[in-house]
């Protein structure tokens, strides 16, 4: 791997992750703002709404892992490499 792709490599695992982290990390804090506020309103759907945040937090997590997945392969295998 010569030293420009290994840079753009190196560059491109950071913006992986980071932007993989920045906008699921948004999503979750809304999330669970907007399900206490939802739990404190409606005390009796406790359940139900707690259910429906656990999944959706856990897609929203999925989405950081992947982005963490791509900056392996970026780094550690990487396709553009010759």
């Amino acid at each position: 791997m010569d030293g420009l792709t290994s840079a753009a490599s190196v560059i491109a695992a950071s913006l992986a992750v980071g932007l993989a982290s920045l906008g699921p990390g948004l999503g979750q804090g809304n999330a669970a703002s907007r399900a206490v506020e939802g739990i404190a309103r409606q005390p009796e759907a406790d359940g139900k709404i707690r259910g429906t945040l656990l999944l959706s937090l856990a897609f929203m997590e999925a989405l950081t892992i992947y982005g963490l997945v791509v900056a392996l392969i970026l780094l550690f295998a990487n396709p553009f490499a010759g």
